[in-house]
């Protein structure tokens, strides 16, 4: 029997990494701006900041990061009357998929600030250098780094980028994944059809909305999807929420409500109902159950 190895591409690739520091300002802070051939980005842990790029200026609160693209001009002072903790970390990647940052201001969720935490824990585990002096250009590297240091730091930082893009992308939660067909087998009209209802999974949709979008006729769409999934369009449509709203209590970065506000559900009751309808079991009896847990991402301890 002769083996094969898979090649497996590395769609995000840090290669360098130039500065990781956890300041904590003053309230009166202000640093007048710099650009670089590198990427860059802030990340508010306490209090507010204001960030002035070449595109405008932003206020930046708990938990709140913004990109800076290589060559771009920022700016940093506090905002407020606390004392900003601000995170700040500088490194070169040439990946394409970095674009998805430039000109945004994202919030990170609850498991992106734990990474962002490991991150830091590494640093220190790497680094001589203090974290917190604002004028360090370069970073000296311990003597006595523990064994792995280095790779886990670059791996948590490739993870955290990974993680964000995927959750705002939702590219990580294709719905009509799992129990269903690739629709690889199926018609091209189907196929668009999933995909439009893929893009629109936090709305409510009609069947009339759905066949009017996709030009075809409500019975003739109410036929493709009995042929093709036993069920109705409303049911597939409602059967693809629940399955996105399991991936979502898996990952733990909302609670239920906040699930089922993210999903277009009018209420939580409604949502409750919903998804006991066709899992057989409470969001909470989910979320403990042995199949959650079994399906959680594998992540690093």
């Amino acid at each position: 029997m002769a083996y094969q190895s898979v090649h497996l591409d590395s769609e995000l690739s840090i290669e360098k990494i130039y500065t990781i520091h956890y300041y904590e300002y003053q309230n009166d802070f202000y640093f007048s701006g710099e650009r670089h051939n590198f990427w860059e980005f802030q990340c508010v842990d306490k209090g507010s900041a204001e960030i002035v790029t070449d595109n405008g200026s932003h206020i930046l609160n708990r938990s709140q990061v913004i990109f800076h693209r290589p060559n771009e001009f920022h700016t940093l002072k506090a905002a407020g009357r606390t004392a900003p903790n601000i995170i700040v970390i500088s490194f070169s990647c040439d990946s394409p998929c970095m674009n998805f940052f430039e000109n945004k201001v994202l919030e990170f969720s609850d498991t992106e600030c734990g990474i962002l935490g490991r991150i830091i824990a590494e640093a220190r585990n790497c680094f001589v250098s203090p974290l917190d002096n604002p004028c360090l250009e370069k970073m000296e590297k311990k003597d006595d780094i523990p064994f792995g240091a280095q790779k886990l730091l670059t791996l948590y930082l490739e993870e955290l980028l990974i993680h964000v893009i995927r959750r705002y992308t939702m590219a990580h939660y294709s719905a009509s994944a799992g129990i269903y067909d690739s629709c690889q087998s199926t018609s091209e009209t189907c196929r668009n059809i999933i995909h439009y209802l893929e893009q629109h999974i936090r709305e409510s949709m009609t069947i009339d909305e759905i066949s009017k979008s996709n030009m075809i006729g409500r019975s003739q769409l109410q036929k493709l999807f009995r042929d093709q999934y036993q069920c109705g369009v409303i049911e597939f449509f409602s059967r693809m929420k629940i399955d996105f709203a399991k991936q979502l209590i898996r990952e733990n970065d909302m609670n239920f409500t906040q699930i089922s506000d993210f999903l277009g559900y009018s209420s939580i009751h409604y949502f409750s109902r919903q998804f006991k309808k066709l899992s057989r079991m409470t969001p909470t009896e989910y979320a403990t159950s042995i199949k959650a847990i079994s399906e959680l991402p594998q992540r690093h301890s």
